[in-house]
């Protein structure tokens, strides 16, 4: 007992802040049970004004003896959740004892409603407070990058003996089931002593593996099981040789869905679906709410699009070379290919900012909102490469587009906020696009050198004219940046503004 004594420290500085805010959720729950709730006496406030500040007395000493005034940045959260509940139920048990033995003619429910109220009015607070503190540490990204890479070729390994193949088939087969093992075996050589199969969750078992030992990773963990998912590519990335093959699987948002509502009862499906999103998709992505997911769910089960999948890849120096789906998982071979991006932090927020070149090839941030899924910004290439362009030069069949950013993107939602950009000079009212890179590379010198001489614009010449292809689109913008020339933006502009309303309003122009 003296131990259990001497290790809380009873005795301790107190926070001066916290102990102020707990003293006024006393009081407020003090009026509110008084002043709103329907009691036997007409003058409450004058009845219970010593009991109220007697149980105030009870409820700051129990706090201070469960050391609920220390400061938050040294408690965790459910240490200071449990320390609320003791103190509660400490405030309480007193006060219902003395009540009944001594003091009859007061409520026992104005005593449980006001402890029950201030108990909540607490737990809302260190909610809120704990959402916040692991929101502003929570970090998905690395840290550091590897240093630049020498001789990054794989190590020399001796071949499994038959007895270890066939127990490395067999966990393969018992974790992943047949079909996969036989994918496996099609495209790598499972008795290579350069090919590692894992299925830990935890990243440090990676970081001990000495780099370019091995030339094929192989991860049967589900991804939407693994916490710190860049963090476990970074160290990938680092770990195999160039070009090395990493294969990993996940189940996308929309088989999750389908399999959500195949697997429930009719009519409730949807319900459980609905919360299933925003407990799995939503709350990970909310500020407030973020860290505190993870916190909770420890990382497993997460939701992820098909989209955020391949894209994290790409951010982290892997080329998707295939993907196959297998029973509710896909599968993807990615290859090494360079260095990860170094990314700041992921943005899942509503409200994105995306570079793209202005005036003088200077690059800027354009101000958006999101109409893609995360990561889809490291996925031009790769949707170019697979589907090309479509009519009005945008991707033929791009996955990166939500359904509620199509809608937005058809009328022109996603674009309000480069309002922003034109009030900081960024941007003019008529002008061709700001490109992304990939976009920008597309075009011909001659048109490169002519866009950088003027800003980008809210409206491009596009809708005047509505091109199909990404020849007539250039086209259409050279036309647009010769007239600038010769007859200066203003007048140009003023005649390609009237032709774009025109469009728009009566031909219904849209965006694509």
């Amino acid at each position: 007992m003296h131990k259990v004594i001497s290790k809380m420290r009873i005795f301790y500085k107190p926070s001066r802040i916290y102990f102020i805010l707990d003293v006024l959720m006393l009081l407020l729950s003090f009026y509110v049970v008084l002043d709103w709730f329907p009691l036997t006496t007409n003058t409450p406030f004058n009845k219970y004004s010593w009991p109220s500040l007697y149980y105030s007395l009870t409820w700051i000493i129990s706090s201070y003896f469960f050391q609920r005034y220390k400061p938050l940045k040294k408690q965790q959260y459910f240490g200071s959740s449990l320390r609320l509940f003791y103190t509660a139920f400490i405030a309480f048990i007193i006060y219902a004892i003395i009540i009944h033995l001594f003091f009859k003619i007061y409520s026992g429910f104005v005593l449980l409603t006001i402890t029950l109220g201030v108990f909540f009015v607490n737990y809302l607070f260190l909610s809120l407070y704990y959402a916040y503190r692991f929101a502003v540490e929570y970090n998905d990204v690395p840290v550091s990058l590897a240093p630049e890479r020498e001789n990054a070729q794989v190590k020399p390994a001796i071949q499994l003996d038959e007895k270890s193949l066939k127990q490395l088939k067999s966990t393969i087969r018992t974790h992943s089931g047949d079909s996969v093992l036989k994918y496996l075996q099609k495209y790598i050589d499972l008795s290579s002593g350069n090919t590692l199969v894992y299925n830990s969750t935890e990243p440090e078992n990676l970081q001990m593996i000495p780099n370019y030992q091995y030339s094929s990773i192989v991860q049967l963990k589900r991804l939407n099981d693994t916490r710190g998912v860049n963090r476990r590519l970074t160290i990938i990335n680092e770990k195999l040789p160039d070009h090395g093959m990493f294969v990993c699987c996940f189940e996308s948002k929309s088989t999750r869905k389908k399999r959500i509502l195949e697997n429930n009862p009719k009519g409730l499906n949807y319900v459980f679906y609905t919360f299933d999103y925003l407990y799995k998709r939503v709350m990970p992505r909310l500020f407030l709410t973020r860290n505190l997911y993870y916190f909770i769910t420890r990382g497993n089960n997460r939701i992820f699009s098909k989209t955020e999948v391949l894209g994290r890849l790409y951010c982290f120096g892997f080329k998707v070379v295939q993907q196959k789906k297998i029973g509710h998982l896909t599968y993807v071979f990615a290859q090494r290919e360079n260095q990860p991006t170094p990314v700041k932090s992921p943005i899942y927020g509503p409200l994105i900012r995306l570079r793209r070149f202005g005036k003088d090839g200077e690059p800027f941030e354009v101000y958006k909102m999101r109409t893609m899924h995360p990561y889809s910004e490291y996925l031009q290439s790769y949707i170019y490469e697979c589907n090309s362009l479509k009519e009005g030069g945008k991707f033929n069949k791009d996955i990166r587009v939500t359904t509620t950013g199509g809608i937005m993107r058809k009328y022109w939602f996603d674009e309000l906020p480069m309002l922003l950009n034109l009030l900081k000079g960024e941007m003019k009212l008529v002008g061709v696009r700001p490109l992304s890179a990939q976009y920008f590379n597309l075009y011909s010198k001659e048109l490169q050198a002519k866009r950088v001489k003027f800003k980008p614009g809210l409206l491009p010449p596009f809708y005047a004219d509505m091109p199909r292809t990404l020849d007539e689109i250039q086209e259409s913008e050279m036309t647009y940046l010769i007239a600038c020339e010769e007859r200066g933006e203003f007048l140009t502009d003023s005649r390609y503004i009237l032709l774009i309303l025109k469009n728009i309003l009566f031909k219904k122009a849209r965006s694509g």
